[in-house]
């Protein structure tokens, strides 16, 4: 594991990061997109407040640090030594507990995912596991040594480029290959398989997430996913926390707080641009869900992002 921690610090500029939408798929530190393909780097040494994330279907390898995360009516705490895989597009806040944080994330791309899988059972491969009954969006499970062992040659083909292009896809195929055996199997199945209520899930928080600056309904969202909206309410709220139309609330109130700490533009333009009708219910549900109402949490914000970073102390 601490191998695996220092070839993430070693290819990523340490040091604070605004939340936002970083370079990193935290959103926050320091990292980002590499040379390996689907391989981004999160490195965090220094304290930052609570995160408003869009997580993308990925599984995070934590070798440093932990966070917790929570979405809707789901929290989950991800340690040093855990995978977290992620299935969908979901808006989270994410509180990093314990720094330094170190993470190497996989971006999921669900053909080479299936693949994998067409390979292995042509091939005969080991019986996958059970599928349980409920999907859920999220899970997380302990790394093994031969994960951890196959993750951290992975981070290390940025020490030698030369080898990326020929070694990134087997190493990548080799993590796959692990992780179908592990708690992470069933629902890594699921990605690659289409019709499946998951399937369906995941496009309509893909949708959602689209099409979130507009007037939606239940019924609409339902059609997509070509579900009752009775049952699309009660898988999407299995795999989220929440339903679908808190889902575009979370999704526009993300995007508004990003709007007015980045830009100059007043409450009622940001509610304007994010899709509401009324500015007084936006700064309704603004207060309520950040505490304060959107033009002061602007202002904390900014003078918490313009604030010097104090020194490090210890080890």
């Amino acid at each position: 594991m601490d191998q695996l921690a220092a070839a993430i610090a070693r290819h990523s500029a340490c040091g604070y990061g605004s939340a936002g939408s970083g370079g990193s798929p935290d959103g926050v530190g320091s990292g980002g997109d590499t040379q390996v393909p689907r391989l981004t780097l999160v490195a965090l040494d220094e304290p930052v407040p609570p995160a408003d994330l869009l997580y993308e279907p990925m599984i995070c390898f934590i070798a440093e640090g932990a966070k917790h995360s929570a979405a809707g009516e789901r929290s989950w705490r991800t340690r040093r030594g855990e995978m977290f895989l992620n299935a969908l597009v979901l808006p989270a806040t994410v509180v990093f507990e314990r720094l330094p944080y170190r993470a190497a994330v996989m971006r999921l791309d669900g053909g080479v995912l299936a693949d994998l899988l067409l390979e292995l059972d042509g091939a005969g491969g080991p019986p996958p596991p059970p599928v349980p009954a409920a999907f859920e969006g999220q899970v997380s499970a302990p790394m093994t040594p031969q994960v951890v062992d196959a993750v951290t040659r992975w981070v290390r083909l940025l020490d030698t480029p030369g080898d990326i292009r020929a070694l990134a896809p087997r190493v990548e195929a080799e993590i796959l290959y692990r992780l179908l055996g592990s708690p992470l199997g069933p629902m890594l199945r699921r990605l690659a398989t289409a019709g499946t209520a998951a399937a369906r899930v995941r496009a309509a928080a893909a949708w959602i997430s689209a099409h979130f600056r507009e007037p939606l309904t239940v019924e609409a969202v339902a059609a997509v996913a070509h579900m009752s909206p009775a049952t699309l309410h009660r898988h999407f709220k299995a795999a989220t926390g929440m339903g679908p139309l808190r889902f575009q609330k979370d999704l526009r109130l993300q995007e508004a707080r990003r709007r007015l700490v980045s830009g100059d533009a007043t409450a009622a333009m940001v509610a304007e641009a994010v899709g509401y009708a009324s500015a007084t219910q936006f700064s309704r549900e603004y207060r309520r869900r950040y505490g304060l109402p959107p033009a002061r949490d602007a202002v904390r914000l900014r003078a918490r992002m313009a604030a010097p970073v104090p020194p490090r102390t210890g080890t």
